[in-house]
């Protein structure tokens, strides 16, 4: 019913910029929260950013002030825009859709990869 799906990560210089993107489907988008999250290997899946269906945001202290979560409810998108990224976010990036009386609903992830 939903299934969202990430795009646009790579491979990427330190310093560099990537915008990794969320579709979703199956869901009136508009009302539904939204957060990126990230999992290295070893390590846990962390939240990176959140954005609501009325346009708050919040970040990880990691990511304040070089990542932006945005969104375009007509095109039912979410984007995530990193600036000067360090090795440290590589990482596999999810996209988690949440459906108010239906549950959480999570991507199938996209590589980030920064390189020194």
């Amino acid at each position: 019913q939903v299934q969202p799906v990430e795009s646009g990560g790579g491979l990427v210089q330190a310093g560099g910029s990537l915008r990794l993107s969320c579709a979703a489907s199956g869901t009136f988008f508009s009302i539904n929260t939204v957060g990126w999250y990230r999992q290295a290997p070893g390590n846990e899946r962390d939240l990176v950013a959140v954005i609501t269906g009325s346009g708050s945001t919040a970040y990880a202290d990691s990511a304040k002030g070089r990542f932006t979560i945005s969104r375009d409810n007509a095109q039912k998108m979410v984007y995530l825009q990193m600036n000067s990224l360090k090795p440290e976010d590589t990482a596999v990036y999810y996209c988690k859709v949440v459906v108010p009386g239906s549950g959480s609903y999570w991507g199938q992830g996209t590589q980030v990869t920064v390189s020194s």
